[in-house]
This record gives C-alpha cells, sequence and structure tokens, in this order.
C-alpha cells in the first residue's frame, strides 16, 4: 500500500456564520459547528484514504470561546496518523471577526473516520508519514488518543491497552 505525507490531507473551510445558524445569544449553535467539523474533516480522511469514510468516533469538543452571528469560521484538519483500515484526524478552529481583524482560536477536536469500499466494508488505508516536529508528536500520541477511544467505546479492555500502561508506567517512575 502507499505512503502519503500528513501535509497532504491538509483541509481547510470557511463559513460565515449567518442568522440562521445562531441560537437566540447570537452565538454559533454547537451542533452547526460540529456538522461543518464533521465535513471538514472528513474531506481530511478521503484525501489521504482516496476512499468514502465513515465517522467512527468524536472525541471530547470544548468550546473555548463562542462564535458570533457575522463572525467566520475557520477549520483547519489534517490526518495525524492512519492504522489499518482507520484514520485520526485532528482540527483546530478559529473564529475570525473580519471588519475588526482579530482571529481566536475557538477550539480543538479529533474525529476518526474508517475508510470503505464499494460494498461498504472497510479498506486499508496508506500509511501516514509525519514530516515536521508538530506532525511526529501527534503521530506518535494518537496510539495512546486511540487506545483511551477504545476503552471509552467499550472495544479494549484497560489491561490490555499498552500504550496508555507505558504511559503510567512513565509517569510513576519520574
Amino acid at each position: 500500500m502507499n505512503k502519503k505525507f500528513a501535509k497532504e490531507s491538509y483541509t481547510e473551510m470557511n463559513e460565515l456564520v449567518l442568522p440562521n445558524d445562531t441560537n437566540t445569544f447570537g452565538n454559533l449553535m454547537g451542533g452547526r459547528l460540529l456538522y461543518w467539523m464533521d465535513i471538514c474533516s472528513a474531506m481530511a480522511a478521503q484525501k489521504h484514504s482516496n476512499s468514502p469514510v465513515v465517522t467512527v468516533s468524536v472525541d471530547n469538543v470544548s468550546f473555548k470561546r463562542s462564535i458570533k452571528l457575522g463572525e467566520v469560521v475557520t477549520i483547519q484538519a489534517q490526518v495525524t496518523r492512519a492504522f489499518s483500515t482507520s484514520m485520526e484526524v485532528r482540527m483546530e478552529i478559529f473564529a475570525q471577526n473580519l471588519p475588526e481583524g482579530t482571529k481566536e482560536k475557538s477550539n480543538e477536536a479529533y474525529y476518526t473516520f474508517v475508510a470503505i469500499d464499494k460494498e461498504n466494508k472497510p479498506t486499508p488505508v496508506p500509511e501516514l508519514i509525519p514530516e515536521t516536529q508538530t506532525e511526529r508528536e501527534l503521530f506518535e500520541k494518537a496510539s495512546q488518543r486511540r487506545e483511551l477511544r477504545l476503552i471509552l467505546g467499550g472495544k479494549l479492555k484497560p489491561e490490555n491497552a499498552v500504550e496508555i500502561q507505558n504511559l503510567i508506567s512513565s509517569a510513576v517512575k519520574e
């Protein structure tokens, strides 16, 4: 199977927050933002896998600041690690007030996708090659995040989580 660089999956999406996107306080509704995040991260996963993908998990999404009516939402997504058929995608979300010239980080999150074939069965994805220091750090810690997701999803017993066990052991030694 081919290998791909992390940067090849980079996807950026911009959306203007319109009245229909907001709640009664003039803030972007969280569900609308999650919808946009799913679209942007799925595009990044499809760029990496060259296959249709399905969302299998959404990690904790916390909102650091509300996004207001009239602001521009910028979502930056990139695959951080590819496993056999799944991919972890990291996103950073920014809110930009164009008239004021400000841009602030609103959130970040990780989504996981599985590539599927024509019969809607999981299909192998290319290995991911991280190049930058940040890409290498995200790549290395992706196994820990994956094990945690699997534990929380009931698909892995904590005693079988090797990466997390190693993390705990190294923290105890310090």
